[in-house]
C-alpha cells in the first residue's frame, strides 16, 4: 500500500475527481476526510470508502470561508488526529471570453479554484512543519498552463500553479512537499448538462488528444496518490500533466508548413 496510517483531506470529493481520489486514496490504505458542500455526495462517497472496508469521515461544508474552513481542519483533527496529505481539488468554470464575464462571475471563479486552495493550505501547514513532513497535491488544469478559453478559471488555474511552487520552495526545508496535477478533458458530472446539449462533444473533443480518448477520474486519482506518497519523495513543485498528451503539442502545424506530397 502506498498512503498506509496516512490521513488524506480531499476538497470537492463528492463526485468526479474527488470522489475518485478519495476511493484510490483508501483502497492505497489512507484514512479519508471527503469534503464537499453537497451533503449527499460526501455521504455517498463517505458510504463507498467504508462499503470498500475504509475509514472515511464526510464533512459538508463550502471551502471559500475563512472561518468554514477553520472549522473544517478543526473537526477533522479532532476525529482523525491529524492531516497527512491535503488534495485541493475543487473548482467551478463560470463565464467564457473576459468581456462577457461580470465581477460577481470573475470572483466566483477565483473563490472557489484559488481562494480556497489559499485556505485550506493555510490551515494545514502548521500541523505538517510541526510533525515535519506533509504532502500537498493541487489540481489546477491544462487550462492554467496555456490558452484554452474559459478565461477566469484559467486565471485561477494558473495562479493555484504558482501558489503550489512558492509551498514547495518556502516549505521544502521543513519537510513539505507540494505538487499539481494538471488535467485534461475528463469525464465527470461536470460535463453532464453539456453532453445533454451536445452529445457527440467528447467524441470531437478526443481528437485532440494523442492517446485517442478522453481521461477518466481515475486517471487522475492514480496521480495523486503517486505524488501523495514515498514515491515521490524527491518530488516537489512540479506541475504534472495528466492529459493524454494533450500538452505535448499537436501536428496541425506540422501538416500546415509541409506540402501535401501525395
Amino acid at each position: 500500500m502506498r498512503l498506509p496510517d496516512t490521513v488524506v483531506l480531499i476538497t470537492g470529493a463528492g463526485s468526479g475527481i474527488g470522489r475518485a481520489t478519495a476511493l484510490r486514496s483508501a483502497a492505497e490504505g489512507a484514512r479519508v476526510v471527503v469534503v464537499d458542500r453537497d451533503q449527499d455526495a460526501a455521504t455517498r462517497t463517505a458510504d463507498e470508502v467504508r462499503s470498500a472496508g475504509g475509514l472515511a469521515l464526510p464533512i459538508v461544508a463550502d471551502v471559500t470561508g475563512e472561518a468554514t474552513v477553520a472549522a473544517i481542519f478543526s473537526r477533522a483533527i479532532t476525529e482523525m488526529g491529524r492531516i497527512d496529505v491535503l488534495v485541493n481539488n475543487v473548482g467551478v468554470s463560470l463565464g467564457t471570453d473576459i468581456l462577457e464575464l461580470d465581477l460577481a462571475t470573475w470572483e466566483r471563479n477565483v473563490s472557489v479554484v484559488l481562494t480556497s486552495a489559499y485556505l485550506c493550505t493555510r490551515a494545514t501547514l502548521p500541523g505538517m512543519v510541526a510533525r515535519g513532513r506533509g504532502a500537498i497535491v493541487n489540481i489546477p488544469s491544462v487550462n492554467g498552463m496555456t490558452g484554452l478559453g474559459e478565461d477566469a478559471y484559467g486565471a485561477a488555474k494558473a495562479g493555484m500553479i504558482n501558489l503550489t511552487q512558492n509551498v514547495a520552495v518556502r516549505y521544502g526545508p521543513r519537510g513539505i512537499r507540494a505538487n499539481c496535477i494538471a488535467p485534461g478533458t475528463v469525464r465527470t458530472p461536470v460535463w453532464d448538462t453539456r453532453r445533454g446539449q451536445d452529445p457527440e462533444i467528447f467524441e470531437r473533443l478526443t481528437r485532440w488528444y494523442p492517446l485517442g480518448r478522453i481521461g477518466d477520474p481515475d486517471d487522475i486519482a492514480r496521480a495523486v496518490v503517486f505524488l501523495a506518497s514515498d514515491d515521490a519523495a524527491w518530488v516537489t513543485g512540479v506541475v504534472l500533466p495528466v492529459d493524454g498528451g494533450l500538452m505535448a503539442g499537436r501536428f496541425d502545424m506540422a501538416r500546415d508548413l509541409v506540402p501535401d506530397q501525395s
